[in-house]
């Protein structure tokens, strides 16, 4: 799997958001935000799979 580049235009407080939240974890807000991006897709992704489990097993 490759990489792209995504570019984004966000206002100064929400960048100096996420560099205090990138660096309380020592990332850079890159890494940041692509680690919060990654953990929100598994999340939709997980949720997803309870539901069908549940609805296989008739609990839903």
């Amino acid at each position: 799997m490759g990489t792209s580049v995504l570019s984004l235009r966000i206002d100064g407080e929400l960048l100096e958001r996420l560099r205090r939240h990138a660096a309380k974890r020592g990332m850079s807000v890159q890494d940041y935000v692509v680690g919060t991006l990654v953990r929100d897709d598994f999340d939709e992704r997980f949720q997803a799979a309870v539901a069908e489990t549940k609805k296989f097993y008739g609990a839903a």
